[in-house]
C-alpha cells in the first residue's frame, strides 16, 4: 500500500481527495468540520477550477474537509449551498 502524500501549509495538514480533477491549492478557501462527509464538488456546477482535501486545521487540530476554489463567486455558491448531513 502506498503511503498518502500530505501538504501542509500554514493553517492546514491537507491529503488530497484521489477524485480531485486539480490537484492544486486554489486561493478561496472553505474548512468544513465534517471528515467523513461526502461532498460531491461537481454538482455545484463552479465556473473556475476547484480542488478537495482531506484536512486537519492546525490551529486547534480540528479535523474536517477543505474546498478551495479558484474564484471568489465559485466560494460564495458553496458557502450559500453546503448542507451538511
Amino acid at each position: 500500500m502506498a503511503a498518502a502524500q500530505g501538504i501542509t501549509t500554514d493553517h492546514y495538514k491537507l491529503f488530497p481527495s484521489p477524485r480531485n480533477r486539480h490537484r492544486m491549492i486554489f486561493p478561496h478557501q472553505v474548512f468544513v468540520p465534517y471528515p467523513y462527509m461526502l461532498i460531491d464538488l461537481e454538482s455545484y456546477y463552479f465556473k473556475g477550477k476547484y480542488s478537495l482535501f482531506a484536512a486537519c486545521r492546525l490551529a486547534d487540530m480540528k479535523m474536517g474537509q477543505l474546498v478551495t476554489l479558484e474564484l471568489p463567486e465559485d466560494e460564495l455558491k458553496f458557502q450559500a449551498n453546503f448542507v451538511p448531513d
